[in-house]
């Protein structure tokens, strides 16, 4: 791989980056990506394993939110201001949130309880930010303006790969290496214990792969002078502050669609599998083989969405110059609504596949576009607590659907787990429509350079 100069200076002129070079970046993302869809597709399955009813499943999921409210800005201020010969900024943070996770996902289906489980996924969901909120900066210090489109499409690339894998390990073991897919009432089974296991070993060893394979910028003059006047935690709680209540005003609009974006995804992953199971599959309880037959399938469908969303990605680059970013993430916006309301009016199985391709071209775009939109309206030396003060409004929506989406599945849905992700559709109608009237896009902001539209072929003979 080309070798970078890495002097510290007054400013740091970024090269465009070759595709290899795109691809070990954004590796790690791949890794990271194992943990949360492996949680995704199965902590509402293994809550319901363990008897849980699902009025409770959305407290269950709120101490991860709660805390990510707090770690993901102090983790992006803290890597604003790290810097290691060998370990760089942003990559200490990889490692730690990486073993942190492994742990969590060896234990997570040895689960003897509910309170056991929602602890490891507090503990896991807080590991998950620590390495995956740099990995947003990570993009913006590495690579030029006209080339962070590819950069965050590489990330949703990665993100969709492992995420693909991730949520079809179950129905892969069961059906194709025939690990049991049955346990005793309160058991987790062996498909789902064998999935965490082999996406734990993914995770650490791809974040690993890109620690390995890429240098950081050192930081500038300007960076080491404000990182020496800054010191301490009451200077870093004064800084995150002062960023709230300073953000950009594309940032403010892009946290609203944000805001109404992620309820929809959350609503699906609380429970999509669970209504697979139960609606479509007919299953009358747990404990029932077909209500594992329909969970393992449902992670199938979750695979499938990830796949259409790794082939999107090669493409979003390009889609985006044509119609802008702001367009770009309304329409896809809209295909992943239609997608979650349709899951309600299919009569059999396999029309799933259409609904989620749907939920897949959305989230490409929920993955890429609106970072892409907000990284060149954030100051350069305070990227990272931007980023992790732009997912307060990924981690709020969490944390209102846990505290009160139980009372409302109780008292005004009757527990239908189907409706609940058809509403969760309807949030993302809204959000695509708050994207195109409200957010702002100077005039040529998406007309980008050619290496953008190129986007995955970087051209292999620029040196850099």
């Amino acid at each position: 791989m080309a070798s970078v100069a890495l002097t510290s200076s007054s400013a740091v002129k970024k090269p465009a980056l070759k595709f290899v070079q795109l691809l070990n970046m954004s590796f790690g993302f791949l890794g990271i990506q194992f943990g949360w869809d492996l949680q995704r597709a199965n902590m509402g399955p293994i809550y319901e394993y363990l008897k849980a009813s699902p009025d409770e499943i959305p407290m269950l999921f709120l101490a991860a939110p709660l805390t990510g409210l707090i770690v993901q800005p102090i983790i992006g201020y803290m890597s604003d201001r790290t810097w290691h010969p060998w370990w760089g900024r942003r990559r200490p943070y990889f490692f730690v949130g990486a073993v942190l996770s492994t742990i969590c996902l060896f234990f997570m289906p040895n689960s003897s309880a509910l309170w056991m489980a929602a602890g490891l996924l507090w503990i896991l969901d807080t590991s998950g930010n620590i390495a995956m909120e740099p990995f947003r900066a990570f993009v913006a210090d590495m690579l030029p303006e006209h080339q962070r489109t590819s950069g965050f499409a590489m990330q949703s690339f990665m993100i969709a790969l492992g995420g693909s894998i991730a949520s079809a390990l179950p129905f892969i073991l069961s059906n194709i290496f025939h690990v049991s897919r049955t346990a005793e009432s309160g058991q987790i089974p062996d498909s789902v214990k064998y999935a965490f296991y082999i996406g734990a070993s993914i995770f650490f060893a791809a974040v690993m792969y890109t620690i390995l394979t890429t240098k950081e910028y050192p930081p500038t003059d300007a960076e080491t002078k404000e990182k020496e006047e800054g010191k301490g935690l009451v200077a870093g709680i004064r800084e995150i502050n002062r960023a709230i209540f300073n953000m950009p005003k594309k940032m403010k609009q892009l946290a609203l669609v944000q805001f109404f974006t992620w309820p929809g995804l959350f609503l699906m992953w609380f429970y999509y599998s669970t209504a697979v199971a139960r609606n479509v599959f007919n299953a009358e309880d747990q404990t029932s083989p077909v209500y594992t037959e329909g969970v393992e399938f449902a992670g199938l469908t979750l695979a499938y969405y990830n796949v259409v969303a790794f082939l999107v990605a090669l493409f979003i680059p390009f889609i985006a110059r044509k119609l802008g970013r702001k367009l770009t993430h309304s329409v896809c916006l809209l295909c992943g609504a239609i997608g979650l309301i349709s899951v309600g009016f299919v009569t059999s199985k396999n029309e799933l596949f259409l609904c989620m391709t749907g939920v897949g071209i959305a989230w490409t775009s929920i993955l890429s576009m609106p970072y892409a939109m907000l990284a060149g309206a954030l100051p350069e030396h305070k990227i990272g607590v931007y980023m992790g003060i732009f997912n307060f409004f990924i981690v709020l929506p969490e944390i209102i659907a846990s505290l009160f989406f139980g009372w409302i599945m109780q008292h005004l849905l009757n527990n239908d787990r189907m409706l609940a992700v058809q509403i969760g559709g309807g949030l993302m109608i809204l959000a695509g429509i708050i994207c195109y009237f409200f957010v702002s896009e100077s005039k040529g902001e998406h007309v980008v350079s050619d290496q953008d539209i190129a986007g995955l072929e970087i051209e292999e003979q620029r040196s850099v």
